[in-house]
């Protein structure tokens, strides 16, 4: 039973809420006179201070704020010095003007925002000097949360998102002792590697996109001349009904040749790329020249070109068509946030892509997605641009379109994305000698990362368009960066290790999991007897779930046994054919009645699948955003498991158009990051884009894959605007239109 001073509080931020400030008083005042130094009391001053200043008694706020100055919770303090210098500011206007005398507050602004710390404030020296790294939660750089200062308006600042934050436990400073494991001094060649399928999933790739691009090229031709032909006066071009076969691989085979130059001037001109010079490299990583001579003399290769990104978030990537034009680049924050040996082996790893000469494909991958997603860029920016919102609606059709475009073209390359990074760790391993920096250098980067995403609050372009060749997805970055500090690396990377599940759902992602990769670099040190930076724990996977995971793939276990069905249905009409009972000869001319009864399969399946995958939210069972690292690192959960959650923190993620489809939406916690999706559904006047930088109540299934997300149920700001996310409907609506569809074809047949 909630005592009696609790249900005051209630009643008096209910009535804060409401509008109703004399009844927020009445009740918020004796609270806050009885307990004072309680959490109840804070909590109720906080209200005070709120109802004061928006019934226009300014000096009453005032004096309460003066109270909480002294009170030895920090957070408090750090929030009443700041809402005393506005009280006062306003109470000075207000002597002059009474202009503003409703208004009660002004929101803090923005030069109260603290920044997200970089990974690395010392330099790469010291850190390998003292043995110990320090590295700051991203956007937590202080005791008081980020979520919890920088506000756009009065409700959001000081509304009771922030009073309820005193009911949790605020985030601390915290520090991550790096173990520094040592390298090996003199060390024998791995075993030789197999290099067949990488080249042959090159190979693929290539010409995956060669169909890709062909295929839409055609679809692009032969919709401009039905149109032609439904005009007036207007006669289709007889070029356009041509194969474009020949055209596409020119043009694919003169931009391999010319992608060094043409990815100079893109990068150059949208990127702010620049040269890096050797000097200035070597001021920060001696190794890192060493290294790049020693291997290029070993292969007779000219000194690799040098390129810098001006970015925070650290990044490395290289393209090029030949060894002797290729061009490796980091980004500033790679230099930031490394130490000498880290950068090092950075560097070792894309000279491992340049020796296996997949960096010649992925440079073709690249050069057409960067070009794409500029495209979208503009776009987006155009109509963001347009002030009409039904002005909007073209660009957001365009915008949407072209970032389907460049999602396709990007995913033509992710299991060559994935399989070679592989093969250059294991290279910059043997390159460098040192497994353990090469761990190190992977975690620090997921945390730059996580960083860079907190502090842009959103994911930013050259991050997402460069993603491919990164190191280190920002996907993974978001949830694991973000924790580190808070839960060990070796409980974080449990699921990635151990999950006997994991490999089905790395299938649509870019990049190897990171524990995965790190447990292969651990086999490498113990195999050169080096103490391993991470002990992982060393046990088996753990035993599969089979009727979970069975459920999980329902859908496209329907497949088959739709396939089986069609054919047991071939079968019976063959043997009453044959009886002559049934004269069914059409089913030896017409095979569609198989594709007919696949469609059937896998809507059955999403129908079995729908109640797991969406279970009643029930409020008792909803867990907190404070369980959001015993989530992550449970590793026997999969998406399947829908944990019921309702988390409150801001919401980040790119404005506008450039959102349409709602890819980039982030919800920062107290705790840490987690991706967000949405689907929205017809009717519905608000966007979660509507709600970007504002604090928000999130209410979901939260799915552990790969990525951690949640599958938004609700969202809702703490002026009670809600989202309703449409994904049970969706799925229903997928399912019951796959079905009708099937029962067309085979009904047709």
């Amino acid at each position: 039973m909630p005592s009696h001073a609790e249900s005051s509080l209630e009643a008096g931020l209910v009535a804060l809420k409401q509008g109703n400030y004399p009844t927020a008083i009445a009740h918020l005042e004796p609270v806050a006179n009885s307990q004072q130094d309680g959490k109840t009391g804070l909590q109720a001053q906080v209200g005070l201070v709120m109802a004061y200043a928006r019934s226009g008694q300014v000096p009453k706020a005032i004096a309460v704020c003066n109270n909480l100055i002294v009170s030895p919770n920090p957070q408090v303090q750090e929030w009443a010095e700041r809402a005393l210098e506005h009280l006062k500011k306003h109470q000075q206007r207000k002597k002059t003007s009474s202009k503003n005398s409703a208004t009660g507050f002004v929101a803090f602004d923005n030069a109260h925002k603290p920044d997200a710390a970089p990974v690395n404030t010392a330099s790469p020296q010291q850190t390998k000097n003292s043995g110990v790294k320090a590295t700051s939660n991203a956007g937590n750089t202080s005791t008081v949360p980020a979520s919890n200062i920088k506000n756009t308006n009065v409700d959001t600042m000081m509304g009771a998102n922030y009073i309820g934050s005193l009911h949790r436990p605020q985030p601390k400073l915290f520090t991550i002792y790096w173990r520094h494991a040592g390298r090996a001094k003199v060390w024998q060649p791995l075993h030789k590697l197999n290099l067949i399928p990488l080249k042959l999933l090159a190979t693929g790739t290539f010409f995956a996109l060669f169909w890709v691009m062909r295929e839409m090229l055609k679809l692009v031709m032969g919709l401009i001349n039905q149109i032609l032909v439904k005009l007036p006066y207007l006669e289709p071009w007889q070029l356009l009904y041509r194969d474009p076969t020949v055209v596409v691989m020119a043009v694919l085979v003169i931009a391999l040749a010319l992608s060094p130059w043409l990815l100079d001037r893109l990068l150059t001109n949208f990127y702010g790329q620049q040269e890096l010079p050797k000097e200035q490299l070597n001021n920060r990583s001696r190794e890192a020249i060493r290294v790049l001579q020693r291997s290029c003399q070993q292969k007779g290769w000219p000194f690799p070109k040098l390129r810098i990104l001006p970015m925070a978030a650290p990044i490395a990537l290289t393209y090029g068509n030949l060894a002797r034009n290729a061009r490796i680049v980091i980004s500033q924050g790679l230099l930031d946030q490394l130490a000498d040996d880290e950068i090092a082996v950075i560097y070792a790893t894309q000279l491992g892509h340049i020796i296996h000469k997949d960096f010649m494909v992925m440079s073709l991958i690249l050069l057409v997605s960067v070009i794409v997603h500029r495209i979208y860029q503009s776009i987006s920016e155009w109509g963001n641009s347009i002030s009409s919102a039904f002005g909007r609606w073209p660009a957001r059709v365009l915008a949407s379109l072209t970032y389907g475009i460049w999602f396709l073209l990007t995913g033509i390359a992710l299991w060559l994305s994935k399989l070679r990074l592989y093969y250059s760790d294991r290279a910059a391993s043997e390159i460098t000698g040192n497994p353990n920096a090469l761990t190190r250098a992977l975690l620090k980067i997921t945390i730059g990362v996580a960083g860079d995403i907190a502090k842009q609050e959103q994911t930013s372009w050259q991050l997402e368009s460069l993603n491919l060749l990164a190191p280190v997805s920002y996907q993974q970055s978001i949830s694991l960066g973000s924790l580190a500090g808070q839960v060990p690396f070796t409980s974080l990377l449990m699921w990635d290790n151990f999950n006997p599940h994991r490999r089905w759902f790395t299938i649509n992602n870019s990049h190897p999991l990171i524990g995965d990769r790190i447990q292969r670099l651990s086999k490498i040190a113990r195999h050169w007897h080096l103490e391993p930076e991470l002990h992982l724990i060393n046990e088996q996977s753990l035993r599969p779930k089979k009727h979970p995971f069975f459920l999980q793939i329902a859908p496209w276990l329907g497949i088959p046994f739709g396939f089986l069905f069609a054919g047991l249905i071939w079968l019976v009409w063959q043997i009453a054919y044959a009886l002559k009972i049934l004269n069914l000869k059409w089913i030896y001319e017409d095979w569609s009645f198989v594709s007919g009864c696949l469609l059937i399969g896998f809507s059955i399946g999403m129908v079995i699948r729908m109640n797991s995958f969406f279970p009643d939210i029930q409020p008792h069972a909803l867990q907190t955003d404070d369980r959001l690292p015993s989530l992550l690192a449970n590793p026997s959960a999969i998406p399947i498991d829908s944990i019921n959650v309702c988390l409150a923190g801001k919401l980040l993620g790119r404005p506008g158009i450039s959102n349409s489809l709602a890819q980039d939406l982030i919800l920062q916690t107290n705790t840490g990051l987690v991706k967000l999706h949405h689907i929205p559904w017809l009717g519905q006047s608000i966007n979660p884009q509507d709600f970007i930088g504002r604090q928000i109540t999130v209410t979901g299934w939260f799915r552990r894959g790969a990525t951690p997300w949640i599958d938004i149920q609700t969202m809702q700001t703490q002026n009670g605007q809600t989202v309703n996310s449409a994904h049970p409907i969706w799925s229903t609506v997928i399912a019951v239109a796959a079905q009708a569809w099937g029962a067309f074809i085979f009904l047709r047949g």
